[in-house]
């Protein structure tokens, strides 16, 4: 009977026309049940098949009120670690991928929730899946999920995020004993930038924040600047706690620089932690013409983006 509740429930949830620009919370017509009260009934009937979703101190799984959204190899893994020093926030370990792969929208907001982690009522709980910017369907999913969530952005300099992004597959397919080509030939082609390398296009940011922008108010999304966050943490994440509307809860001793390691690690109640070796990964060398093409071809694109969200980044 549980589950043909959760069925019937989630099938109210789901929207019969997407909007092309957020609506007002609060405004559901008369007798028709709010979006909270659904999310509620959601997290109640999906606790009946998750025997560890309750505990005795009283914490329980809640569905995320903030969500990085992205983007891939801007540093959102940084971002949940150096986040997740505040004791106010409980942060899902895994990207969960449930907004842009249909396997698991399709298990509905029960699955999600399932997902989470335990938290206590006052803790706001987060997860991070980068694929999520710039995947055009997942801003109506998530939109129908919760039209006032909060979003996190982070974004590099486009040109080295694309750098980061082949980085990482060549390194994936030097684990598995697979030949990877070589950067200048996935970016060049016939001699010219080779446009339909998906690196790029993810780094076409002012493309997949218009998307975003159609559900979503731009106060509703905090762009983190990622390159700061590299050279100097501490202000950066301030800035996220008081978009999150958290106490200041973090403080300059939670970072030292690891000269080793060339880059910021965490000290947690006198526990010293860093990223996972893969992160910080040296680029490969690239040929200054070949780089410069990369500026060039970024330019435009960024301009438009600051145009979008009224700011500016130092990018190239």
């Amino acid at each position: 009977m549980a589950v043909l509740l959760l069925g019937a429930v989630l099938l109210v949830a789901q929207p019969q026309v997407v909007p092309s620009r957020p609506t007002t919370v609060g405004t559901e017509p008369p007798g028709q049940p709010s979006q909270q009260e659904l999310l509620r009934k959601v997290a109640t009937l999906a606790d009946d098949h998750l025997p560890d979703s309750a505990a005795p101190n009283g914490s329980a799984r809640q569905l995320p009120q903030t969500i990085i959204i992205g983007v891939r190899k801007g540093g959102t893994r940084a971002l949940l670690e150096m986040l997740s020093l505040h004791p106010d926030v409980a942060a899902a370990e895994n990207e969960v991928h449930f907004f842009d792969w249909e396997e698991h929208y399709s298990h509905g907001l029960g699955w999600y929730l399932s997902q989470m982690p335990l938290s206590s009522p006052h803790q706001l709980t987060v997860e991070k899946t980068p694929a999520y910017f710039t995947s055009p369907k997942v801003p109506a999913r998530v939109h129908s999920m919760n039209p006032a969530i909060r979003l996190l952005l982070i974004l590099r300099d486009p040109s080295e995020r694309v750098l980061s992004d082949y980085t990482q597959v060549f390194y994936n397919h030097v684990q598995k004993r697979k030949p990877y080509p070589s950067i200048e030939e996935v970016l060049v082609r016939d001699g010219r930038l080779n446009v339909d390398y998906k690196a790029l296009n993810r780094s076409l940011y002012h493309v997949h924040m218009q998307n975003w922008l159609r559900f979503f108010p731009l106060h509703h999304i905090h762009i983190v600047d990622g390159d700061q966050l590299i050279r100097d943490p501490f202000p950066e994440i301030q800035k996220v706690e008081r978009f999150l509307k958290l106490s200041p809860q973090i403080h300059p001793s939670n970072f030292y620089f690891n000269k080793t390691k060339g880059f910021y690690c965490l000290r947690d109640s006198g526990r010293d932690r860093c990223l996972h070796e893969s992160k910080g990964r040296a680029h490969p060398h690239v040929d200054p013409k070949l780089l410069n093409k990369l500026h060039e071809y970024f330019h435009e694109p960024n301009k438009k983006f600051f145009e979008l969200v009224g700011r500016t980044f130092d990018w190239h």
